[in-house]
């Protein structure tokens, strides 16, 4: 049994070689780095063991949609859109677990920058940046257990 906002389910993996969007995969193999055949244009503020994975919440990018704002899964950057977990519950230290036996430590809430501003009405890309918005951001993970991950998995949040 979990408490609510504990559980929830791979709504949408994203990768890319380099920029945004990142467009969906179906599938995708996590090792301590981040995910195979997904790369960074800006190698200095992204990727490395503590900014493997980057993940974001479906129901928050629903809520941006809904006060006109043109995101959707991706094209904020980050690989994995979860769907289901209380997004404010996500937080540095906790941990997140898929079915298939990958695990994820949140390491910080990411800090937004322009390169995701066509995501956003008037470019207010900040709209998603923790200190303005708590429980809105994205954040960065750093793999625990590696593995094959999938859209549609359940994903269990322990946390910290």
């Amino acid at each position: 049994m979990h408490d609510n906002g504990t559980q929830g389910v791979v709504e949408q993996l994203s990768i890319s070689r380099g920029g945004v969007p990142k467009l969906p995969t179906p599938g995708v193999r996590i090792g301590a780095q981040g995910i195979e055949g997904d790369g960074h244009n800006d190698t200095k503020h992204h990727g490395g063991p503590d900014q493997a994975v980057c993940l974001f919440s479906m129901e928050i990018i629903e809520r941006l949609k809904a006060e006109g704002h043109p995101v959707a899964p991706g094209t904020t950057g980050e690989n994995i859109t979860i769907r289901g977990l209380d997004w404010s519950l996500v937080t540095p230290g906790s941990r997140l677990v898929f079915d298939g036996g990958v695990a994820l430590e949140v390491t910080k809430y990411t800090t937004p920058c322009s390169t995701i501003r066509a995501s956003f009405t008037d470019s207010e890309f900040r709209r998603i940046h923790q200190d303005d918005h708590p429980g809105e951001s994205r954040v960065y993970a750093r793999v625990l257990t590696g593995g094959e991950a999938r859209a549609g998995e359940t994903v269990t949040l322990h946390r910290a």
